[in-house]
């Protein structure tokens, strides 16, 4: 039998046995023991939807009220670079950053945002941004006109969410050291994006079960009737 650490013990004790609110989830979690690390709060969604049907694909952006409380490494495709970086891009450029991409395979960020006229000059390396989520898109809100405004907003806490190929959504909505007021904002500001981005073609309930964890914590299911979804 595998043995199980003190902190699991300890957890397990105070572990919800069916769904609560946000609110007892968030003071559940933070009354848990935690890891020897600020932990990242994670939101955990899985819908009732066909992922193999193409009118039933779910992807969003939501503001999290408080940010997430990750450090975002962001980089602007754009000839602005002096607004880019003032505007708090951690690298801007052009021609310049598509060949060290292309060439050195170098991706050390976490969200890449462009200017329209800028997708040109970046195709060359979708292959290279695609599989790993790092492409800029209009749908994501990483293309636009003041580029400016889409790097602030992502460094404030402007996050993407998609469904992946099993109809579940992932999202990191805060840290541990939140506090009880801001998690539960954020938690409830992600809910309401991802009910608003319910395809038309789902009659069905859209949210089938939703979870609360800290990086190294249990789950805690939230009551699916404070969902509305």
């Amino acid at each position: 039998m595998k043995k199980r650490s003190k902190r699991y013990a300890q957890n397990q004790k105070i572990l919800p046995d069916g769904g609560v609110s946000i609110d007892v989830a968030v003071t559940t979690l933070q009354a848990m023991a935690g890891a020897g690390f600020d932990e990242s709060v994670e939101l955990a969604l899985h819908l009732g939807v066909d992922p193999k049907q193409g009118d039933q694909m779910v992807r969003g952006i939501v503001k999290l009220p408080h940010g997430s409380g990750k450090t975002v490494r962001v980089v602007a495709f754009t000839d602005d670079v002096d607004g880019a970086l003032a505007a708090g891009a951690d690298h801007a450029g052009l021609e310049d950053l598509v060949a060290r991409i292309r060439d050195d395979g170098w991706c050390d960020f976490d969200v890449a945002v462009a200017k329209p006229e800028a997708m040109t000059a970046i195709r060359p390396i979708a292959k290279i941004l695609g599989p790993r989520g790092l492409m800029p898109s209009p749908k994501a809100g990483t293309v636009a006109e003041d580029i400016g405004v889409a790097i602030r907003d992502v460094k404030a806490g402007r996050c993407e969410f998609k469904m992946d190929k099993t109809a579940n959504v992932a999202l990191v909505v805060g840290k541990r050291s939140f506090d009880a007021r801001m998690l539960q904002e954020n938690i409830r500001a992600t809910l309401t994006e991802v009910v608003r981005s319910k395809p038309q073609a789902v009659r069905e309930r859209f949210v089938r079960s939703a979870t609360l964890s800290s990086t190294m914590g249990p789950g805690i299911v939230l009551d699916l009737r404070e969902l509305q979804a």
